[in-house]
């Protein structure tokens, strides 16, 4: 029986991080995109990426994050899919699924860390395949835009989604 449930348990994460990919494929490429000068573009997808970090695993939401946010860079600007792929990963480490409610004292932090570390992590990157460091202050403050603005969707959705008790009806 229990191994019953550890096969469901990972069936329905695996389930899930597939899910998320695709949305935060979508949200990324396709929903509030718009190309930045500096390169890269502004989109809210990172806020379904955190909603994935505090619903997922971190090894699920991790792989929902690289895969989804590296599939709309593949579709839009492939140039960026490999910093992308590890920038994506690594900000959901901020966030936890631990706990009942999606919008914590540590997810709120992660908001604020996330929304810094992606823009530089970005512009680090840019001013790596521009070979010069000329670029990281407006490659920086393009994407802060971007993370500010999918912050903000996230700080917005999570109160409704504690609301419903998502976290307790999705049970990952």
């Amino acid at each position: 029986m229990l191994q019953r449930h550890k096969n469901h348990q990972f069936l329905l994460q695996l389930v899930l991080t597939a899910l998320f990919a695709a949305a935060i494929t979508i949200m990324t490429a396709y929903m509030l995109h718009i190309p930045i000068p500096t390169g890269g573009y502004i989109h809210l997808g990172d806020a379904l990426i955190y909603l994935a970090a505090c619903l997922l695993p971190a090894p699920f939401a991790a792989a929902a994050a690289a895969i989804g946010a590296g599939l709309a860079d593949l579709l839009t600007a492939p140039v960026w899919v490999l910093p992308t792929l590890m920038i994506k990963a690594v900000i959901v480490l901020f966030f936890t699924s631990k706990g009942e409610r999606l919008l914590c004292r540590r997810n709120i932090a992660a908001v604020v860390l996330a929304g810094l570390f992606s823009p530089a992590a970005y512009a680090l990157a840019g001013c790596a395949m521009a070979g010069t460091m000329a670029a990281f202050v407006p490659q920086f403050l393009g994407t802060l835009v971007q993370g500010v603005g999918s912050g903000a969707l996230f700080i917005v959705i999570a109160p409704a989604l504690d609301g419903v008790k998502l976290k307790a009806r999705v049970r990952v």
